[in-house]
């Protein structure tokens, strides 16, 4: 692993900028609306949506988290060079703006609503991890091969 800081937000494109401010709202509607952990959706999104590598987004949601939860652990991922300093503001940002909203969408809405809506959130983020950790199938077809033919 490289001592160096890894950088995403190299690029300051106008779309890049509006896609880490929007994973923001999104999250910060998310955990208002669901009372769900920011990293549950931030790590995933930074994954799929932005294609930063899993300890690069790790260590960006933990800056995002900072004041709450992540001091120390930031401080791994700092010295590491696993945190996105830019993208960590814009988002956190973004994020204070969602839980306003998210929060005056889900206090009217009815428990029974809000549960589906939160079991149905989970279940999402399950599939999308669930098949990003199945390997893919030349993988595993070659591993089948080196073990002489056996599953």
């Amino acid at each position: 692993m490289t001592r160096g800081r890894r950088k995403f937000f190299r690029r300051t494109d106008s779309v890049t900028i509006f896609l880490v401010l929007l994973l923001g709202v999104v999250t910060g509607i998310l955990v208002g609306l669901l009372g769900i952990g920011g990293g549950i959706v931030l790590v995933p999104a930074m994954v799929h949506i932005l294609h930063m590598d899993q300890h690069l987004a790790q260590g960006t949601s933990l800056f995002i988290l900072l004041p709450p939860i992540g001091l120390g652990a930031l401080r791994q991922y700092w010295r590491a060079g696993n945190v996105d300093l830019r993208a960590g503001i814009l988002c956190a940002v973004g994020m204070i703006l969602g839980a306003y909203i998210g929060g005056k969408i889900a206090v009217p809405m009815s428990t029974q609503l809000l549960k589906g809506l939160f079991g149905g959130f989970l279940m999402f983020s399950a599939v999308l991890l669930w098949m990003k950790a199945r390997p893919s199938q030349p993988a595993a077809a070659s591993a089948i091969a080196r073990e002489g033919g056996r599953a």
